[in-house]
């Protein structure tokens, strides 16, 4: 008889639950049944139960750590052919990913008592985190594509609910819903693969697709467009949730919402995303087609999102448009199947991301203002910022000690074998990265103070604490990476491989450090430049090319399909009652009362009927 599982593997159950119990506990301070006391009480339980989430996970590390990895289920749905269970896979991996959202989550929350300490629907703030925190959570847990997909759903609502945090303001509002439909799309296709899959596969679990994908590979049970297209739409989720090309604009749209909401997103909620595309990848690679894609969406999105970020004079869109890049990194590695180099790109990139966004928060909440141009010389006055912004921009570029060199150099290491052009996207990318990190410090934290920067004072505790925590945690990443993956010393790496790493970084640098920065123009004033400037702060036009490209086709159609029914359907029905009533008002003025008259006209018509269906039969 097998041995019990320890107590906190059996309650796994639990670790979704706890932020769904955070959003369920704020509930009546967020909809004003309890007013006297303010809304704190709802962010402090909140953060009692996440704090409780990091507890349960760490001790889930230990256990699993001890016994090996665990697989629980039950059974949920059970009809016909269709089984469906709640399952939780218990890997090292796994438990990785859920400290990595738990702890973003708790120090987020930390982090928005202080930025939004004067905000009156703090509660209702909370309560959207903490259901961001159970989706996340349970995403990262599940072992199961249907549970995953509506994890993932539930995302996408928290997204929508939490980009329109703000909503007296019309362009929060407008960018909720733009942020909200851009993911639907990606959400839709997921929803026909997973249906799919379900008829093919007949079963939900991870495991039982993967060996699905291994026969229906040795045996061709699918053709060639049928695994094409399941593969397309099993990639288009992912690729909605991470923000990539063509469905990458919606990053940009949901930085109209609180800083803190912005942290959690640019760090844990694409995490989520590359992470249920890590674990649908056995079936995705299926068709060479989709991997093609796949391979060509992380190419565009990670070049052309560090381009872009190079031209924004925001500093939040700045820093969101290298979500984008380094997402398009993730997803190439995933695609040539470096699944353990992409979790290490997904941690370190999380961590150094929401150390970046923190201190972009602090800058924000201090200065009021988000604008580039506007800002400078607050290095001396905010030195915690300062370091925090440094450390989180340094740990996203491949600088030697920090997280990222390593995954750069292992990446590196194995394309310049057989894959020369990926190694070449790698090393543009930390070129470009390093130039926009070094372009905003400068514009932020060098140069003289500005009107709106000469009274800056350090950010309050409750935002400091954190980022100072996170600070120390991204120096410390290589140590933590080497418990999840031993990472090798500099002695393992290819000369040319560290050389090309650290030289294209230095280059980036150097360039950060010479473009022009003008307080007074945030467009150049030479007309060549501008132009490619524009190019590049206008997201290539991508948003015009949807307006005229889709938005407008589809505006025009919905005119057309509006004045036929208003004109011929509408105008038809009208007729045809018209008709009807004239022909009463007719008939009304014709009516003698003689019975005889009835009758008469009856047996008639009669007659008439009786003898057409006589021709009829004669002739046929």
């Amino acid at each position: 008889m097998a041995e019990p599982l320890p107590l906190p593997i059996q309650l796994t159950w639990l670790i979704p639950l706890y932020g769904f119990s955070g959003m369920v506990l704020s509930l009546p301070w967020a909809s004003g049944w309890i007013k006297r006391n303010g809304p704190r009480p709802a962010a402090y339980l909140n953060l009692l139960v996440t704090l409780l989430a990091v507890l349960h996970g760490s001790v889930l590390i230990r256990a699993v750590s001890l016994i090996g990895p665990q697989h629980l289920d039950v059974a949920w749905f059970d009809a016909a052919d269709l089984h469906l269970r709640i399952g939780f896979d218990l890997s090292l991996t796994n438990l990785a990913a859920l400290e990595l959202v738990t702890t973003m989550s708790l120090l987020c929350q930390v982090f928005a008592l202080g930025y939004l300490d004067k905000e009156w629907s703090l509660a209702r703030f909370f309560a959207l985190v903490g259901f961001f925190e159970g989706a996340m959570s349970g995403v990262v847990l599940s072992s199961n594509l249907f549970l995953s997909y509506f994890l993932l759903e539930m995302l996408t609502l928290s997204t929508y609910l939490l980009v329109g945090f703000w909503y007296a303001q019309p362009l929060v509002v407008t960018a909720a819903r733009d942020a909200f439909l851009t993911k639907r799309v990606g959400d839709v296709l997921l929803l026909m693969g997973v249906v799919a899959l379900s008829a093919w596969a007949g079963s939900m679990e991870f495991n039982d697709l993967y060996a699905w994908a291994a026969l229906a590979r040795d045996q061709q049970l699918i053709g060639p467009l049928a695994g094409t297209m399941l593969g397309l739409g099993l990639i288009a989720g992912p690729m909605g949730k991470c923000a990539q090309f063509p469905m990458h604009l919606w990053l940009d749209e949901a930085m109209e919402g609180p800083n803190p909401a912005s942290i959690l997103r640019n760090s844990a909620v694409v995490t989520c995303g590359a992470f249920v595309l890590l674990k649908l990848m056995p079936v995705v690679a299926l068709s060479p087609m989709a991997t093609t894609v796949l391979l060509a969406t992380g190419s565009i999105s990670a070049i052309g999102g560090a381009l872009v970020a190079l031209a924004q004079v925001d500093l939040k869109r700045a820093c969101s448009y290298g979500t984008t890049s380094y997402l398009g990194l993730v997803f190439i590695a995933i695609a040539l199947q470096k699944p353990g180099i992409a979790l290490l790109f997904l941690f370190a990139h999380g961590l150094a991301k929401a150390l970046q966004f923190m201190a972009v928060g602090g800058i924000i909440a201090t200065t009021n203002c988000q604008d580039l141009t506007e800002l400078g010389g607050i290095g001396s006055r905010m030195p915690a910022t300062a370091l925090a912004f440094l450390v989180g921009s340094a740990g996203l570029v491949g600088l030697l000690p920090l997280g990222c060199f390593w995954c750069y150099g292992l990446m590196l290491e194995n394309l310049t074998q057989f894959s020369p052009g990926y190694a070449a996207v790698f090393l543009l990318t930390n070129l470009l990265a390093a130039a926009n990190a070094t372009r905003v410090f400068r514009s932020v934290f060098l140069g003289p103070p500005t009107p709106k920067t000469r009274r800056t004072p350090e950010v309050n505790w409750l935002m400091a604490l954190p980022m100072v925590s996170l600070t120390v945690i991204v120096l410390l990443l290589p140590l933590m990476m080497q418990r999840i993956d031993p990472v090798p010393g500099i002695g393992d790496f290819p000369l040319a491989v560290a050389l090309a790493i650290v030289i294209s970084g230095a280059i980036g640098v150097l360039l950060g450090s010479l473009v022009h920065l003008d307080r007074f123009w945030s467009r150049s004033r030479q007309p060549a430049l501008r132009v490619l400037q524009d190019l590049l702060a206008y997201d290539f036009y991508t948003p015009e090319i949807y307006r005229q490209a889709i938005v407008n086709p589809v505006a025009s159609l919905a005119r057309l399909t509006r004045w036929f029914d208003i004109t011929v359907i509408k105008g038809l029905v009208d007729g045809v009652g018209r008709l009807s009533m004239a022909s009463a008002e007719g008939l009304r003025l014709g009516v003698s009362g003689q019975l005889q008259s009835y009758v008469l006209t009856l047996v008639a018509a009669i007659v008439l009927l009786l003898v057409t269906l006589q021709s009829l039969r004669e002739v046929l």
